[in-house]
């Protein structure tokens, strides 16, 4: 009898990016994405923003093929999810797809609205999950904006100790544009959560 084996483990790339995000990647052929970083078209009701950034390795240098997916609730605090007890917010849904290869200085970015509050206790929030080459697991984390002060009585935020919540907080750079960096490593290392 043959003794099984336990399957070895392997990285997600480095063809992920563009095999989920191919419109971006230039692959608009026969090949569609089911989301990208335009998350704000036609009618959606809201303040307009864009939330922009770099994902950094542990050296410092700036990733050119990581992934970055957000979902997000709309104006209102609603998910356009059937789960969601306030309905469903069929004009927005709230889930976007970058990746990091396409932009000569390896940015992501999301033109979005801003989030409303889901519910007492949570700040206006982007749920955010990494992927990158190298990676056996995504990251989950979470970007809030400078702006709101709801962030202090957040519940997730009241949870990171105090010197760490900064890298959950994206800077209002003036107008509509917010700047998120992540860092996987190092002194300035993003909190990442458990799934």
């Amino acid at each position: 009898m043959t003794k099984l084996r336990q399957t070895p483990s392997q990285t997600v790339g480095p063809y992920f990016a563009y095999g989920l995000s191919p419109e971006q990647y230039g692959y608009q052929q026969n090949l569609t994405s089911i989301a990208g970083s335009q998350m704000a078209e036609g009618d959606v009701e809201g303040e307009r923003i864009r939330v922009e950034g770099r994902v950094f390795d542990g050296a410092g240098n700036p990733i050119s093929d990581a992934l970055i997916e957000v979902w997000q609730a709309d104006s209102l605090g609603r998910y356009a999810h059937p789960a969601d007890p306030r309905g469903s917010n069929n004009t927005f849904k709230g889930f976007g797809r970058c990746g990091t290869g396409t932009d000569p200085r390896n940015r992501f970015w999301f033109d979005t609205i801003k989030p409303g509050q889901v519910a007492p206790g949570q700040a206006p929030h982007l749920n955010v999950i990494v992927t990158m080459r190298g990676m056996l697991l995504h990251a989950f984390t979470r970007i809030y904006f400078s702006d709101e002060t709801a962030n202090a009585t957040d519940k997730v935020l009241a949870a990171v100790p105090a010197e760490r919540r900064g890298t959950l907080i994206a800077t209002h750079q003036g107008g509509n544009v917010y700047r998120f960096d992540i860092h996987m490593q190092g002194d300035d290392e993003t909190v990442f959560f458990d799934a």
